[in-house]
């Protein structure tokens, strides 16, 4: 786990080091899958979804795209930051043995009164550039010389007026 990043030192445009997972097997997939109960078999069982549902290939289950975003802002956020929002778009399929690179830059900030808030746009590319996942999330970080952000966090009516919003997507 990181050091928390202070609301203080963000800025629009900020780049956030990126996660890269893969090449994603198909071991991957499968514990995965069993890990959420989903026994769809277009996630591990090759011949169905190449001959019966005519896939080009095994596809990453969307919950695991998902996952690997909060794993990038969580680690970004650090131990007294906060993943308040987050949302995400499944526009294309990724394929088991490709690698992804998990993104995110910052869009805009707010200053709430006791904390900040970070709007973030963000998605998943694979080794051609093509983004998978795109969507956006808030985060909320604590100012220089402030306490770490409330554990568990609860919107005050501060924040929910900052005028921070995701921009479509399913709700992760």
């Amino acid at each position: 786990m990181s050091q928390t990043p202070l609301f203080d030192d963000v800025r629009a445009g900020m780049v956030l080091a990126p996660l890269h997972k893969g090449p994603l097997t198909t071991m991957h997939l499968m514990r995965w899958s069993a890990a959420m109960e989903n026994w769809h078999r277009i996630h591990y069982d090759r011949s169905f979804a190449v001959e019966h549902d005519r896939l080009p290939d095994l596809l990453v289950n969307g919950s695991l795209k998902q996952q690997f975003i909060v794993q990038l802002l969580k680690d970004w956020a650090g131990p007294d930051g906060w993943v308040w929002k987050v949302s995400v778009q499944f526009r294309a399929m990724n394929l088991v043995g490709e690698t992804l690179r998990i993104w995110a830059r910052v869009r805009d900030t707010r200053e709430a009164q006791a904390f900040g808030l970070v709007g973030l746009e963000l998605g998943i590319l694979n080794a051609h550039g093509q983004e998978s996942t795109p969507g956006s999330a808030v985060v909320a970080l604590p100012y220089r010389g402030g306490p770490p952000v409330p554990y568990p966090f609860v919107a005050t009516e501060d924040v929910l007026l900052s005028g921070l919003h995701l921009q479509g997507g399913t709700r992760a």
